[in-house]
This record gives structure tokens, C-alpha cells and sequence, in this order.
């Protein structure tokens, strides 16, 4: 079919635009993806190889999608488009002019994690080596810098990536590198500054100039040294970036909504569309969704979204219940009704919790109804501590030279990690060139003495012994032996064994799969089964039945007691961005359901912030944002009154 074919207003043009840079504001469900698959099909049929067109995207599943789509329409070698993410493309890049060799550096991904402020599993070893509590501050701080220098030092938008902004900065770079060289490691987010940095410093690389058209998706959710990687990647090539201010919600990475708002400042002749007709929602849905958003912008900015004329009016329901438990029985409840009763399929249905133990409470409660049901808590999976020693047994199974894999094994269990004999063992490792392993070895032996290494030592003889009883294991009982299924912590990980296929695996596939699953977590794009996630990991989705659990305050929005007035502001306007994502991604009908007292136990394993008090069920009060749905919101009401009414 021809590119224009049923194209009309915003969408064509865009499509038709041939102006560059072409920054495109596009709302939740206003048909981007639409449209950029057609300029990208405009392009082609006007002469443009495919193998020069850079297609950026934020997850693998989306740029599969737009290829499998480009396809259906019948464009010849859209195969050959670049499609991926940002952090694959690195990768690839890197990899092929072996930049990873020329610097000592190895390509194996730090698996890892934050929480409460700290970077978890396989970085926490990292950052107690890295311990100069008065150079580089407490494990927050080392967090912070860390995430700093992932994104190249540009802390902020007005910042130049690239540089170390101060002394202190320098040194900790410099140590970091050197851990991360030693371990022959690398940070999953240190892709970008390492190919920032090969780019500029090789100018005659084949890289640059490799593309006449660039298209990138999400563009706000990208940080200033990614901005800048595009910039370069792109040179003399035509661009359009895709994006929408109202959707920016990944800070933590230093990404922020002035890049895409400044974008025309720094990119001369910048051409813009504006896309705001929300053609996947009903009217009621954007209605909220738009009242919401608005607190975010000065009074009487005018609306940022609007319904598409003659779509549904849609179900949205607001309920209290009782208590978290009361809650989970109630979503099960009204899940089996939509399935059995109003003949929706389980793949219909999204469940959005925020925190991860919630969403295992409705998704057990949904088993023990015969749903089928999946969670997608990929990012917490290996948030248990004996998750974690499963996997990195799992890991030095695989390869005992896995040092990084081993520093954690060594340190685990310890306040401390071990750190100052750590220190030691690498000590000698630099002076002999022997591996952390070979030189365990010889200690283990007697043929090697290093004072104070006596807990490595035995934590290496305890290693060895577990090895000996996984080396004849593997698929299911390898995951049984390392994951029991009476730990609860363990069911993310053993739940994404299952739908990799570990079954069937030898060690290798099985420890290849479930990093895989870790490090690059797929879209949970619709299957046979009920979909539970985390609120984040609904970007991009679409489902008929949306049900958003355990909308509380100290939930949504999350606030930290320490955090100054600018930072509260900031982060409710970050978690306001997030919710409006929430509620945009119902085509039927949205819930949005809350409770009343939850467990104090389960609410400090949680994390949630509520008033303090001894009492074993804490109360609560709905989200501060349910007030700002305005007036087409329905009035909240209990989940008991909706249950007796049969969910009418």
C-alpha cells in the first residue's frame, strides 16, 4: 500500500513532512507509532536504502513491532532498518570495532538494581570497594555519582556529557573504571558514555555518516549524554524525534522533559507537529487523564489531551476497600466476572500494582480462581537475598571465572562485603597476575599466604562444595535446587524461568536466558493470560481492561521524609506523569482501586510511608492525585457496595 493511504490531518502530516529536524509532540494514544511507521514508509518509497535508516526505540519488543508492521504493509527490505534500542545499538557498535579490547574492558553486564536509594546485588560489592565515606559520601551518595557517571556526568540538561565536573568526580571515576576493569565488567548504562567517547575521540569511524534518515521514539525519556549520542550518530542524516513532555518519567536516569522542550534551541530550523487526539482511549478515560496533567502546567495552559469525537464514553470506577487483602480478593473477584461473565480474555486484562508484593497478592488470588495469570516484576526479581546467592551460583556455575559473579559470592552476608580483605586478594592478584580464583585456589590450598583472607577462604570452600552438587543439574532441577519454590522470595525469578523456557536447558542456556530476562526485559505484550506489572512497565502498553491496585498515598505519589520542597514538587510532578501513563493505556474500562488498612508488617516490607502507630493494621488514605480527576471522575465508592451490585 501506498504511504498515504488513509492518512488525514496530524498523521499525514507528519508522515509527509520532509523538514529536519521534525520534533513531534505526541500525547498517549494519539497515534505516533501510526505515524512514524508511515514516514518511514514515505521514506523508502522516495528512494531511501533501508540499511541507512536508525530507528531508536525504547524497548527490543517496540522495534521488532515496527518492523514486523512495516512488513504487513508490504516495504520491501524494511528488514534491514536499523531498528533497536539505544543501549543495543552501543553494544553492537562497540562490539564489531572491538572498542571493548582496545580498552581492556569487558562486555559482561553488572547485574543490578535500587532500592532505597542503593544500588543492589552485583553493584553493592562495587560501591563498599569504593568506600571513602568522606571523599565520595555514604552508599546514596556513591549510588548518586554512579548514576552520574552512567550518564556521562551530565547531571543535568544544561550539562556537557562527557567530562568529569569536578576533582572528586575524577577520582571516582578513575577507581570505578579500575574495579570495573578488574572485574572485566561493564555498567549496563556505561554503553552510551563509551560510545559517546569513541565517536568523538575517531572522528574517520565508519559510524559516522552511516545513516540518512534517524527516527527516535520516547525522546524524553532520553538523558543529555543520549541526546548528544543521537546528535552524533545522526550527523548530516534527516531526524524526527517523537516524544511528549507529559510522559517523562525516568529522572533517576537524569533524563528530564526540558530536552525535548529545548530541543529547538540547540537544533536549528526545528519543524514541529503536534498530535493531542487520543484515538486509543474513551472519552471519560481522557477526560481524567487530562484534568489530571494540567496540575502540572500553569492555570489555563488549555488542555494536553483530547478525545477522539465518537469513541466510547467507557467504565471507569473508582473503589475503596477495606483492607490490602480485601483488595485482592475484590480485583480477583471483578477479573472472573470480566471473564466469565462480560467475555473478556484473560490477555485483556492489566493489572498495574505498585510495589511488587501487592501484585503477588491478586496474582495468587487469581490462581486460586483458575485464572491464568502472569506477573512481569523483572526489575525485582532478584531483590531476595537468597535469590541473589541462587543466582550467583548460578552465574559461577556457568563460568567460575565470573569474578564478578565471585566478588559478590565472597562478600555476601557481610555488612561489610569483606571489603578490606577483598582489598588484599586484589592486591596480590595485580602484583602475580593471577585471577581472583586461581589465587583462591592456591589459598585454599596452603600454598599461598595472605594475612586476613581466612572468611574468603572459606566462603571459596563453601563455593566449591555447592558447585559439586549443581554441576549434574540442570533445566527444572537445576532452578528447583537454586530457587526453592517454598522461598517466596523467589517466585519472580522462578516465574521468569518458566515463561524462558529454562526447562529444557543445560546451565549455560539457563543462566544466558534468565540474565537475558534481567538485563533486557521484554515488553509483556498480551498472551493467554492476566497481565500484572509494575506501574512503570506499562509505558507503551494498550490493554481493554485496566485495573490500577494499591493507589495510596506513600504509594502514588511515593515521598521521602528527607527530600527538600523542590524535590517533593519535582517528584510529584514525575509520579503525577507516570499515574496520567497508567490511565492512558484503557481502551474499555479503567479501575482505580485503593484501601483503607493494610498489615504493618507488609507495609514496611513494601516500603510504603504512612502514619506511624503500633496498631498491626495501619490506615491509610486514597492518593492525593484521585482528587484531581476532576469533575468527570466518577465519586469513589466501596468495594463492597460494587462487589454486592455485581460490579455494575
Amino acid at each position: 500500500m501506498a504511504w498515504s493511504d488513509n492518512l488525514t490531518g496530524a498523521a499525514l502530516a507528519v508522515a509527509q513532512c520532509d523538514e529536519s529536524p521534525l520534533r513531534v509532540m505526541a500525547g498517549p494514544g494519539t497515534g505516533k507509532t501510526f505515524a512514524m511507521k508511515r514516514w518511514v514508509t514515505r521514506v523508502i518509497e522516495d528512494g531511501a536504502e533501508p540499511h541507512r535508516i536508525l530507528a531508536v526505540t525504547f524497548t527490543r519488543t517496540a522495534a521488532a513491532d515496527l518492523v514486523k508492521e512495516l512488513a504487513n504493509l508490504g516495504v520491501e527490505g524494511c528488514e534491514d532498518i536499523r531498528a533497536g534500542t539505544l543501549h543495543s545499538h552501543c553494544f553492537s557498535l562497540l562490539c564489531r570495532q572491538e572498542v571493548f579490547e582496545f580498552l581492556d574492558r569487558w562486555p559482561r553486564p553488572l547485574i543490578t538494581f535500587k532500592s532505597y536509594g542503593v544500588l543492589r546485588f552485583e553493584a553493592e560489592p562495587l560501591i563498599h570497594d569504593l568506600n571513602n565515606k568522606h571523599v565520595f559520601g555514604d552508599t546514596r551518595n556513591r549510588t548518586k555519582r554512579i548514576l552520574a557517571f552512567e550518564a556521562a556526568w551530565a547531571r543535568l540538561q544544561s550539562d556537557e556529557p562527557g567530562w568529569t565536573q569536578n576533582g572528586v568526580d575524577q577520582e571516582f571515576e578513575d577507581k570505578l573504571i579500575k574495579w570495573l576493569t578488574f572485574h572485566r565488567a561493564i555498567l549496563v548504562g556505561e554503553l552510551v558514555p563509551l560510545t559517546l567517547s569513541y565517536l568523538r575521540n575517531n572522528p574517520e569511524c565508519p559510524e559516522l555518516g552511516a545513516f540518512d534518515h534517524v527516527v527516535v521514539d520516547e525522546y524524553q525519556d532520553l538523558n543529555k549524554a543520549e541526546q548528544v549520542l543521537i546528535d552524533q550518530l545522526a550527523q548530516d542524516a534527516k531526524r524526527v524525534i517523537v516524544g511528549d513532555i507529559d510522559q517523562s518519567i525516568y529522572s533517576f536516569r537524569h533524563a528530564h522533559p526540558d530536552g525535548i522542550i529545548e530541543y529547538h534551541a540547540t537544533h536549528a530550523n526545528t519543524h514541529d507537529e503536534l498530535l493531542v487526539q487520543c484515538r486509543r482511549c474513551p472519552t471519560r478515560v481522557v477526560a481524567i487523564a487530562d484534568s489530571l496533567i494540567r496540575r502540572n502546567h500553569p492555570a489555563g495552559a488549555g488542555p494536553r489531551l483530547n478525545p477522539m469525537p465518537g469513541n466510547p464514553g467507557g467504565i471507569v470506577k473508582i473503589v475503596q476497600w477495606v483492607s490490602s487483602e480485601e483488595e485482592a480478593n475484590g480485583i480477583a473477584k471483578f477479573v472472573t466476572h470480566l471473564t466469565i461473565d462480560q467475555g473478556y480474555a484473560p490477555g485483556q486484562i492489566m493489572i498495574l500494582s505498585p510495589r511488587r508484593k501487592l501484585g503477588y497478592g491478586i496474582r495468587d488470588t487469581l490462581l486460586e480462581q483458575n485464572v491464568p495469570v502472569h506477573s512481569f516484576y523483572h526489575e525485582e526479581m532478584l531483590e531476595g537475598e537468597g535469590t541473589q546467592r541462587g543466582f550467583a551460583l548460578l552465574a559461577l556455575a556457568a563460568n567460575p571465572e565470573d569474578r564478578v559473579a565471585l566478588r559478590f559470592w565472597l562478600g555476601y552476608a557481610s555488612p561489610t562485603w569483606r571489603s578490606n580483605a577483598y582489598k588484599k586478594l586484589m592486591k596480590h592478584c595485580d602484583e602475580t597476575g593471577q585471577s581472583p580464583w586461581s589465587a583462591l585456589e592456591l589459598l585454599a590450598s596452603g600454598a599461598v599466604e595472605i594475612s586476613g583472607t581466612a572468611e574468603l577462604v572459606k566462603r571459596f570452600k563453601e563455593l566449591r562444595a555447592e558447585l559439586a552438587a549443581i554441576a549434574p543439574l540442570e533445566g527444572t532441577a537445576l532452578i528447583d535446587y537454586l530457587f526453592p519454590e517454598s522461598e517466596e522470595e523467589n517466585n519472580a525469578v522462578r516465574e521468569a524461568a518458566n515463561l524462558a523456557g529454562v526447562d529444557e536447558q543445560n546451565l549455560r542456556e539457563t543462566y544466558e536466558a534468565l540474565t537475558s530476562v534481567v538485563t533486557q526485559p521484554a515488553t509483556p505484550d498480551e498472551g493467554e493470560y492476566v497481565r500484572i506489572m509494575s506501574l512503570h512497565k506499562s509505558k507503551g502498553l494498550t490493554s481493554k481492561a485496566v485495573i490500577v491496585a494499591g493507589c495510596i498515598d506513600g504509594l502514588i505519589p511515593y515521598l521521602q521524609a528527607d527530600w527538600t520542597p523542590a524535590e517533593r514538587e519535582a517528584n510529584i510532578q514525575e509520579q503525577r506523569r507516570l499515574f496520567y501513563v497508567v490511565l492512558t493505556r484503557a481502551t474499555d474500562i479503567l479501575i482505580i482501586s485503593s484501601f483503607a488498612t493494610i498489615d504493618r508488617q507488609l507495609l514496611h516490607k513494601i516500603g510504603a510511608r504512612v502514619k506511624a502507630g503500633y496498631e498491626k493494621q495501619a490506615r491509610t488514605i486514597s492518593s492525593m492525585f484521585l482528587q484531581e480527576l476532576g469533575p468527570s471522575a466518577p465519586p469513589p465508592e466501596t468495594g463492597r457496595g460494587w462487589l454486592e451490585r455485581n460490579f455494575e
